[in-house]
């Protein structure tokens, strides 16, 4: 049987507990007109190109970035970090970082629910990598890369490790052994800026963008030469969309900013122009939403050069290869966070005001943003939601082993290697983007997802992976779109 091509049917009893639904998953959307901006509260400090990442429970991090700057000087950044509840529509401080990270590097999220950080430390001379736990609400660091002097990007790879990439070379960490290794055969070049592709493959763009892009593949540690982006000076914002091709949107031709949109497809390993935006932009949010298309907002206009920042914003739609502007920001700004919600929503935060970017304005000040408000989309899906036996999402799941159709339970438990089968909602039909399903804080490998023949119910089939910790009730989540389900739990043994 081959579970990668075939849906699992499921046993009687899952149907009618679908049915009974999940009550208060997900914050309840603040009325406001589709397609808007609305202020809400200020962040504790200003903070301009920091992170912000989902947390499971739905709050988002807020970490790293700089609150306040004058050009050809150093930097100051905030002790703390701090985190977002939806539900209160408030922003309240949390541990500070162990190292003064400026956090360059990003954020992730990992299996077992913590936040990885990199970038450098406040010294600007050492890599750091540290952990946020949201159980306790305080940073650690994750050691010390073997060989990097700097992450300046970070991607989760599908098996669960983390690729940190420096000047010149990168390494993996895998959070299971708590270890670094480099990467071997690290293709030369100052900087590379990572897309994880549907498959697993990694698309590298450089910042020349005139030499070609390259494809690693973490399963095999090769590297593979595909297509050029085209003339580009820095960094285009990179979105991958749910048809698997990746959205590059904005930043300079070496000129002045550009309105060009250019169109990556994996299949054929080319780049086309896709349309252009309504104005040019840099350094602004590009948003995947869970209808398909991309929130994109705010950034640099055409001029790098202490010029204000953009407040409009713009939807690209894939279907028309489109670009339409929609509402525009209560405040410009730019290099800026936007993070979707668990309800649908986009939440924005900081950046700043101006942009800087010519030698003529060394000493000129720049103060991060406290300022942050929400985008209400057209179409507000929620996160994805997990069954359990009891109808409420939690404690049993509704999961079944694809053999026999009985529910993993503590005195059914699942084994390695074992194919499970279960029901989510709120995947896109038609995606190829694959959820993430963790077991026990591992990643297992997704062996089918898609159409489950009950409309609205999508169905995952996945392998539970080695080094799950055997218990009673170890817990399950579903992450997709960077959004978290709730957890339910299974037996493993």
């Amino acid at each position: 049987m081959n579970l990668n091509q075939k849906r699992i049917s499921a046993p009687r009893l899952v149907l009618p507990l679908l049915l009974l639904g999940v009550a208060g998953h997900g914050p309840e959307v603040m009325a406001q007109s589709p397609g808007t901006f609305t202020a809400t509260v200020n962040m504790t400090t200003g903070r301009v190109q920091h992170t912000a990442t989902l947390l499971p429970d739905g709050r988002v991090l807020i970490a790293g970035g700089n609150t306040a700057c004058v050009i050809g000087s150093r930097c100051l950044r905030p002790d703390h970090a701090e985190l977002y509840d939806p539900a209160t529509g408030t922003f309240t401080a949390t541990g500070s970082m162990s190292t003064g990270t400026f956090a360059e590097g990003g954020a992730v999220l990992l299996p077992d629910g913590k936040v990885l950080i990199a970038g450098v430390d406040i010294t600007g001379t050492m890599a750091s990598v540290e952990f946020y736990d949201p159980s306790t609400g305080e940073f650690n660091t994750a050691g010390k890369p073997a060989t990097l002097t700097a992450v300046y990007s970070t991607a989760l790879l599908n098996d669960g490790r983390v690729l940190l990439i420096g000047n010149s070379a990168a390494e993996l960490y895998d959070p299971v052994s708590g270890t670094f290794s480099p990467v071997a055969n690290w293709p030369r070049q100052d900087y590379w800026y990572p897309v994880v592709l549907a498959g697993g493959e990694v698309l590298l763009a450089p910042y020349d963008s005139l030499s070609g892009c390259e494809i690693y593949d973490p399963a095999t540690g090769t590297f593979n030469l595909t297509g050029a982006l085209g003339y580009f000076l820095g960094p285009p914002h990179r979105t991958l969309l749910l048809n698997g091709a990746v959205l590059f949107t904005g930043v300079s031709d070496g000129f002045g900013n550009v309105n060009r949109a250019k169109l990556y497809d994996p299949a054929a390993g080319i780049f086309a122009s896709n349309g252009s935006m309504s104005a040019p932009r840099d350094l602004h949010s590009a948003t995947l939403l869970p209808d398909g298309t991309v929130l994109v907002a705010g950034g640099a206009g055409q001029s790098g050069c202490m010029q204000p920042p953009l407040a409009g914003a713009e939807i690209y739609d894939p279907a028309t290869s489109g670009f339409s502007t929609t509402g525009s920001l209560a405040s410009a700004r730019v290099a800026h966070t936007a993070t979707l919600l668990n309800n649908g929503q986009v939440l924005i935060t900081g950046g700043m005001a101006f942009t800087a970017g010519c030698q003529s304005y060394v000493g000129s000040s720049i103060n991060g943003m406290s300022s942050a408000e929400l985008y209400t989309p057209a179409v507000l899906v929620p996160a994805p939601v997990l069954f359990s036996t009891s109808g409420d999402g939690k404690g049993q799941g509704a999961i079944w082993h694809a053999q026999t159709g009985q529910i993993a339970t503590a005195d059914n438990p699942a084994a390695a290697g074992e194919a499970l089968s279960m029901y989510t909602t709120s995947l896109a039909n038609g995606g190829v983007i694959p959820p993430q399903v963790s077991i026990g804080g591992r990643l297992a490998q997704v062996l089918y997802f898609g159409a489950s023949g009950y409309p609205g119910y999508n169905q995952v089939n996945f392998q539970v992976p080695n080094g799950v910790v055997p218990g009673l009730a170890v817990p399950v989540r579903l992450t997709y779109l960077s959004r978290s389900s709730n957890a339910i739990s299974i037996g493993v043994q």
